[in-house]
């Protein structure tokens, strides 16, 4: 819906992929849906589901045998963002370094978007 002809959405490192491959696998699902939603102390988070169906609104990113559905409502604002997997004495998970980002509480877990890309901004 927002991209550029010949290049993905988004874009997924060799170990999100594989830890997204894994999870579908164990969970028979048929892919990682993300998305954002207002809320946090920033303004607006990320969402995250694996999911048994594709919505046929949903772009469509695959990469390694892990499949990645961006919800419609939210292509505008994950557009040219990189989907990582770390690991650390503390904490695993899924990192997202988007560009549009411009502010982001200290959890990590809030971000804000330029303004011209919120509706009713």
């Amino acid at each position: 819906m927002f991209g550029i002809p010949g290049k993905q959405a988004v874009s997924i490192t060799d170990k999100a992929a594989t830890q997204i491959a894994k999870l579908m696998a164990k969970d028979d699902t048929q892919g990682l849906r993300i998305g954002v939603k207002k809320g946090g102390c920033a303004g607006m988070e990320y969402t995250m589901e694996y999911v048994a169906d594709v919505d046929p609104m949903d772009e469509v990113v695959e990469q390694d045998g892990a499949r990645v559905m961006i919800a419609p409502m939210a292509q505008m604002f994950l557009f040219g963002t990189e989907i990582d997997y770390e690991t650390s004495l503390l904490e695993s998970g899924f990192k997202f370094r988007n560009p549009n980002v411009t502010d982001a509480c200290g959890c990590g877990e809030s971000i804000k978007f330029d303004e011209s890309l919120v509706p009713n901004a």
